[in-house]
């Protein structure tokens, strides 16, 4: 997975300047026809630089909780302090996952400079070689269960909701995370044990977590983005040099991945009720917290569904990525052997 992140971020080989413009797609992830892929991308340090902003927000935090913590006794509890802290956090890490987004984002540019790239030189070599003909229809491959057609592949609609969705998620995330901070400082100006702090406490703790469900899923929904390119893309190379085209049918990984995600994100905006609800129960300090000691368990299995769905897109986008790069060594090797074949010595 490393050699595919330095893979798809570092500057493009071939020059792809002379794409023709029916080429790009209707999203702006895909760069355009006249677009130098040996420009320096500015995607991953424009992420890192978000990230590091994130980590010194924790850091703060936890200075923060530090300071609270070596305060607190009988008559201190500090609870306005460790209220902001709170906020604080959650907000820095999603802010941290939203620099994963931007670093994704400039991955899908590449993997499309990649794929114009490969049209471009594997083109420039002449002939089919001597591949032996490929029945159409299902076939297994060493990655799985496969389709050859002579057409490159249709997207699937969960690669089209993927496509449609990460920009709506990330800035829903971003807007509650921020929306959090705000009420995490509400929160903090509160008088510990009145039904306001509760108040104040529930409505911070499930908006946050609302937010990083969403950019999250904003984060799974780029991946399935990604998933989507190297479908249509290594049908597009295929189709260009007149091969039939192969394409891996759906893994269960895939699939697993997709339901662990949606199920997360339905239980990230039902803890989310579940803390509005909480603060209808704010008056009676017993039911209340009767709440959340149900509804913080909830909220973690949400982020945790999500993250595992992400572990598994990883899984897919390995094997897929695999398959490509086995596909065009033996492209070039044969195409290679029909350029000698048919050059005069």
């Amino acid at each position: 997975l490393c050699f595919c992140f330095f893979f798809f971020t570092g500057p493009a080989t071939t020059e792809i300047s002379t794409l023709p413009p029916h080429d790009a797609l209707p999203i702006s992830t895909r760069p355009g026809p006249t677009e130098d892929g040996h420009k320096k991308a500015r995607y991953r340090a424009i992420g890192m630089t978000v990230a590091v902003i994130g980590m010194m927000g924790t850091m703060a935090a936890a200075i923060g909780n530090f300071v609270a913590a070596g305060g607190i006794d009988a008559e201190n509890s500090y609870a306005e302090t460790l209220a902001w802290t709170f906020g604080l956090t959650i907000f820095s890490f999603g802010v941290m996952k939203f620099g994963i987004a931007i670093i994704l984002m400039g991955i899908i540019v590449r993997l499309w400079f990649r794929v114009d790239a490969l049209k471009l030189s594997l083109g420039r070599l002449h002939g089919h070689g001597d591949q032996a003909p490929t029945a159409r229809g299902g076939i297994t491959t060493p990655f799985g269960a496969a389709t050859v057609t002579d057409d490159p592949p249709k997207l699937l609609p969960i690669h089209r909701m993927a496509r449609t969705m990460w920009r709506p998620m990330l800035a829903m995330g971003v807007m509650f995370v921020t929306t959090g901070l705000v009420s995490s400082l509400v929160w903090a100006g509160k008088t510990p044990g009145t039904e306001g702090f509760r108040q104040a406490a529930a409505f911070t703790q499930g908006i946050e977590f609302l937010g990083e469900a969403m950019l999250l899923s904003g984060i799974a929904f780029l991946l399935g983005t990604i998933l989507a390119g190297l479908r249509e893309g290594g049908g597009e190379v295929q189709s260009s040099l007149g091969i039939p085209v192969t394409t891996l049918k759906m893994p269960l990984t895939a699939k697993a991945f997709v339901g662990l995600m949606m199920m997360g994100l339905m239980i990230g905006i039902a803890q989310f009720i579940g803390y509005l609800v909480a603060i209808g129960n704010a008056d009676d300090p017993a039911s209340f917290s009767s709440y959340l000691n149900w509804l913080g368990p909830f909220r973690e299995l949400s982020l945790g569904l999500i993250l595992a769905g992400i572990v598994l897109a990883l899984v897919s986008i390995s094997n897929v990525l695999h398959n490509h790069f086995t596909g065009i060594k033996r492209l070039g090797f044969f195409r290679l052997l029909s350029f000698f074949g048919n050059t005069d010595t």
